[in-house]
């Protein structure tokens, strides 16, 4: 079998997994975070859990890419820095502002992560440097341009909303608040939302079956999680706003 097929065969069994975890995170929410319990075997840290998570979606996936024909070219490059734009953010620089004293995750979750994160490295990095086909002139392409707008804009409203949570307590204070400020008026999830934004940006950028497989799965991850703390803000605040919606301003 060519490496060619069997990175068909992963991508589609991404997109496969994508349905799979949307139908099950209806019925069972993912216990890390607020909605950590117990019953999930060995925790870790919060902290050195997102690490291990994230780690192969930059450490792996810039393996993977510099074994591509194409690499060091320009166009394959662009894509390699919105791809690492997120993943090293997310990896090295969040959980470092994030208040995690205290908290963990369960190991179970962290590993699901990591196969997670691999797959996908594996089906976008070798798309990228290998199978697709991304001259220099694919830079002024205007579904690269109107991706990677959609990713800026998904990465700005990310960061902020991240900003937000990370400032809602003052030193030496625990609990939660509800949060205030820009999406947050409108949606109990603009992080979310943010992502979700970031790699529909990263699909049409690429223009490809493994960027929407990607995107795909991020939707499927998230959307479920959004209605989860939606539920969860609401059952806790008695005056939770009743404009906001889970993820998507005005719709739901």
């Amino acid at each position: 079998m060519s490496e060619a097929l069997i990175h068909t065969y992963a991508t589609w069994a991404e997109i496969g997994l994508a349905a799979l975890t949307f139908v099950s995170l209806f019925f069972i929410t993912a216990p890390y975070g607020r909605h950590g319990r117990g019953g999930w075997g060995p925790e870790i840290s919060q902290r050195l859990a997102w690490v291990l998570m994230e780690l192969p979606a930059v450490a792996l996936w810039i393996g993977i890419y510099a074994f591509g024909t194409h690499a060091w070219e320009i166009a394959p490059l662009a894509l390699l820095v919105i791809w690492q734009t997120h993943y090293v953010n997310r990896t090295f620089v969040f959980p470092f502002r994030i208040k995690a004293e205290g908290k963990k995750t369960p190991i179970s979750i962290v590993l699901t992560a990591v196969v997670f994160n691999s797959l996908n490295a594996y089906v976008n990095a070798r798309w990228v440097s290998e199978y697709g086909s991304y001259a220099a002139s694919w830079l002024y392409d205007a579904r690269f341009l109107l991706g990677a707008a959609v990713f800026v804009t998904g990465f700005a409203i990310n960061q902020h909303a991240d900003w937000v949570l990370m400032n809602l307590r003052k030193p030496g204070e625990t609990g939660y608040k509800i949060p205030r400020g820009g999406l947050y008026e409108r949606i109990t999830c603009p992080n979310y939302f943010g992502e979700i934004l970031e790699w529909t940006g990263w699909a049409i950028a690429t223009w490809s079956l493994a960027g929407l497989a990607f995107a795909l799965y991020t939707i499927a991850n998230l959307a479920p999680r959004a209605r989860d703390h939606h539920r969860w803000y609401q059952q806790k605040f008695p005056d939770y706003p009743e404009e906001r919606r889970a993820l998507i301003p005005f719709v739901w």
